[in-house]
């Protein structure tokens, strides 16, 4: 593990493997560490970068809101990339990782040889809707902000998104992840929800008819929301792909890692040449 910083912002990252270069992002509440199986199933083949995001993990996570805004956000991150030497990469996200990612794409496609997005969206297509999320987005912050981070968690992890987790997870496996997610900072995961969340992005629908690189899209077959946008997105990307996982939730990467891990390194390794 180690560190670039820009802007003043500490953005750690692990670095494994050889070959072409692939960055990744992990969600909301958690870390770099969500994807160290698939790390090991890479690294023979690519070169992984896996970040912690502002406000997650070992980086940064300052007080001011303005580190936070997805725009600033994703500048500081294409920044800490290059000073680490690389040109171009595929940006592997999930849910908050993959709307990043694609963000990434939207300002600095230069940057972008693939993106593969798991559980992830575009954004939301209307200022009220946006609005509303922004709403609902605050009052978690506050309650983060006031009640602390084992409140927070014990109200995050009650919600139906996660409900698959208590089937397809061992004890252990829930522990763990229950407690990387009470290692976070409570001003961080307030500032990401302020400044990195749905609402607070803009809405890259109409643009992803636009996209001229290979995208893979996966969705645990149980979560029907990102199914369903997956599917919807795949209809605009060019030259895109969507991956069922069958029996897995909103993070399939956790809850079915191996079928995750087969699709990831099958479309890595058919357009390996081209990155």
């Amino acid at each position: 593990m180690t560190y670039t910083e820009i802007n003043g912002l500490a953005l750690y990252y692990d670095r494994y493997g050889f070959g072409p270069p692939v960055v990744m992002l992990h969600g909301f509440t958690g870390s770099r560490t969500t994807w160290l199986d698939l790390v090991r199933e890479l690294q023979d083949s690519f070169c992984t970068f896996s970040f912690d995001l502002i406000g997650h993990g070992r980086s940064g996570s300052p007080q001011e809101i303005e580190h936070y805004l997805m725009n600033n956000a994703v500048d500081d991150l294409v920044s800490a990339v290059r000073s680490i030497g690389i040109e171009k990469a595929v940006w592997l996200g999930y849910s908050l990782g993959g709307r990043t990612a694609l963000q990434v794409w939207k300002r600095h496609p230069d940057v972008v040889s693939g993106l593969i997005l798991e559980g992830a969206s575009s954004g939301i297509p209307t200022c009220e809707e946006r609005s509303l999320r922004r709403e609902s987005d605050e009052a978690l912050a506050q309650l983060l902000v006031e009640d602390g981070i084992e409140a927070f968690v014990g109200h995050w992890e009650s919600m139906a998104l996660w409900k698959s987790q208590k089937i397809n997870l061992s004890e252990s496996s829930q522990v763990a992840l229950q407690a990387q997610r009470l290692a976070q900072r409570e001003i961080g995961l307030a500032n990401s929800l302020r400044g990195m969340g749905t609402g607070a992005q803009s809405w890259l629908g109409k643009d992803l008819k636009n996209i001229e690189v290979p995208v893979l899209l996966i969705a645990g077959s149980l979560d029907d929301k990102y199914s369903q946008i997956a599917r919807e997105m795949a209809e605009q990307i060019p030259d895109s792909q969507v991956e069922l996982i069958a029996d897995a939730g909103h993070a399939s990467h956790i809850e079915k890692p191996e079928q995750v891990h087969k699709v990831i390194k099958d479309f890595l390794l058919r357009h390996r040449k081209n990155l």
